[in-house]
């Protein structure tokens, strides 16, 4: 018997990376998926892995509509919705804030925030319903950025500072019907990329992995699944439904900072 069994849920950017990772685990553990996915080769592959178990929707997370048409797929296949996970985003690529051109700046800030932040709210306004109604949750996908400087640029760092403190109104406002938690992943090995026109691809950056694995206490770069299971966790109704407002983070230790330990001979 699985954790999420009888469970449906609604993953945002759900094709590729963490969102991936927590919809084979949110499949695994019984529940019902929904994925709303820009690229038709991601939702082919959802497919192909898990049949009738998922349904995916091709949109963009910053469009009203899209949203909308999502969560109306749940409903229509799964006849309700437990749990929203907004986790789409992009990167910035610790582009340097002096290095952006002041011409170019208000489009990158409305791009990034767009899918950022927009896309979070615009998922959650069009689930509100159906989360009233089945006593739900969002769990939302923050990011080590959103506490710590230095992990990106001053946009994307911008996008997830700010995301705390949309995930903690929504907990205030939307209780006590509807929980609103957090995981908060460091350096993963994802996907993650970047705006309109940049190829750029976080996981493939000259160094990343080392960079990562030196800067935490558990030295080593994570992968998506690492954090999957604490998104059951706070999507569970019988694990965590004493739990709203909160934020896990899941990033090897940063808080704790120092010089890494190196293991024990045995």
């Amino acid at each position: 018997m699985g954790r999420l069994d009888g469970y449906a849920a609604l993953v945002t950017g759900g094709g590729k990376g963490i969102g991936r990772a927590v919809v084979d685990r949110f499949v695994a553990e019984g529940a019902n998926v929904g994925v709303l996915t820009r690229s038709q080769g991601d939702a082919d592959s959802l497919t192909e892995a898990h049949g009738d178990a998922v349904a995916p929707i091709i949109g963009d997370v910053r469009n009203w509509d899209d949203n909308q048409r999502a969560v109306e797929t749940v409903l229509s296949r799964f006849g309700k919705l437990d749990t929203l996970v907004p986790n789409a985003g992009i990167y910035d690529f610790s582009d340097k804030f002096q290095n952006i051109r002041g011409e170019d700046l208000e489009a990158r800030y409305r791009e990034i925030f767009d899918v950022n932040v927009l896309g979070y709210l615009l998922a959650a306004r069009a689930s509100l319903e159906a989360l009233r109604a089945s006593e739900g949750s969002i769990v939302m996908t923050l990011s080590s950025s959103s506490f710590y400087t230095g992990g990106g640029g001053a946009l994307y760092v911008s996008t997830k500072h700010g995301l705390v403190g949309t995930l903690r109104q929504l907990a205030y406002e939307l209780s006590p019907e509807i929980r609103v938690n957090g995981v908060a992943p460091g350096g993963t090995r994802t996907g993650l990329g970047g705006g309109s026109g940049d190829a750029r691809v976080l996981e493939d950056l000259d160094g990343y992995e080392a960079m990562v694995a030196r800067n935490v206490p558990l030295g080593f770069l994570s992968e998506p699944e690492d954090h999957a299971g604490l998104y059951v966790t706070l999507a569970s109704k019988t694990e965590s439904r004493f739990v709203t407002a909160h934020i896990i983070r899941s990033d090897g230790g940063i808080e704790v900072r120092g010089r890494r330990r190196k293991r024990e001979t045995k």
